[in-house]
């Protein structure tokens, strides 16, 4: 017996419905994609609102990078571990209906103080989230290491024999000098201003707004009972765009192998009819951090 064909549907009338079982494993397909789907893997445009911004603004990759290596100092609590901004390899960002920036970036630095002969270079992945004109950007940040662990501790430790053999609590004035020259024996007073102002120039930090540690215009060590290195320095923050010096005084709480202690306050241009033109924090950096 010749099986029975079956009528094929006439040209533009409906077509027999697929069999139940199809429908239902097409289904539980759907299903298991959505469930592996990771968090926020939406892409722009979609239920989360963000959207790629075609065009960057200038400079933003430049402001993000800096913003995250002030942010990995601060963290990292380690005058050895310094580091600037050698790149930018790739950026990109994308905004939402809150006009909040976010760039994910990738860039390369190098020491902050190099020696001669020195071309170590180290590569650092960010995520920053600027949060409009809010101060103060989400930021994280991972680099390679590009010093062992070690070679770090043993630098910093020296340093901090150098600065408790003081016969005399350390108080110097205008680092540079007048003419931008730092004298060597100096540079380690430098560095370490520097790692307590990259926590200040990190907090007042927005989309539009960044900062330059122009020069160290004060420093006071103070002897304490304690182990730590303490002193009180105040420094010139170059603002750009702006293009304002701002003063900040800050006091700082400095041991190799605990939290880096912050605490400032920064005298803001303001309209004279403002009342206070001022501004304080104060931070304790988290005692682990995975590069190091």
């Amino acid at each position: 017996m010749q099986p029975r064909q079956q009528a094929l549907p006439a040209p533009g009338g409906p077509r027999p419905a697929a069999p139940l079982p199809a429908l239902l494993l097409l289904l539980l397909l759907a299903l298991r994609g959505a469930a592996a789907a990771p968090a926020g893997s939406e892409a722009p445009g979609e239920a989360s609102g963000w959207q790629l911004d075609p065009e960057l603004p200038h400079g933003l990759l430049q402001k993000a990078a800096r913003a995250a290596l002030h942010f990995f100092h601060f963290r990292a609590g380690s005058p050895s571990a310094l580091r600037a901004l050698a790149s930018v390899q790739r950026g990109r960002a994308r905004i939402n209906s809150k006009k909040e920036c976010q760039v994910d970036l990738e860039f390369t630095t190098e020491r902050y103080n190099p020696k001669e002969g020195e071309e170590h270079l180290g590569k650092c992945s960010a995520q920053v989230l600027f949060k409009n004109e809010k101060p103060g950007p989400t930021i994280n940040v991972t680099c390679t290491r590009f010093m062992e662990k070690s070679q770090r501790q043993q630098e910093d430790y020296q340093l901090y024999k150098h600065m408790q053999q003081l016969k005399t609590p350390l108080e110097v004035s205008s680092i540079p000098d007048s003419h931008g020259h730092i004298d060597p024996s100096l540079i380690p007073i430098w560095d370490l201003a520097f790692l307590g102002s990259s926590y200040v120039m990190w907090e007042k930090t927005t989309q539009f707004l960044h900062y330059y540690m122009a020069q160290l215009s004060s420093v006071q060590q103070w002897k304490t009972d304690e182990d730590a290195i303490d002193f009180d320095y105040t420094v010139l923050l170059h603002e750009f765009s702006t293009q304002e010096i701002i003063p900040c005084r800050i006091h700082l709480v400095w041991h190799p192998s605990k939290p880096l202690k912050v605490k400032y306050h920064c005298q803001e241009p303001q309209p004279p009819e403002e009342a206070s033109g001022t501004e304080e924090g104060s931070a304790v950096a988290p005692t682990g951090f995975s590069n190091y």
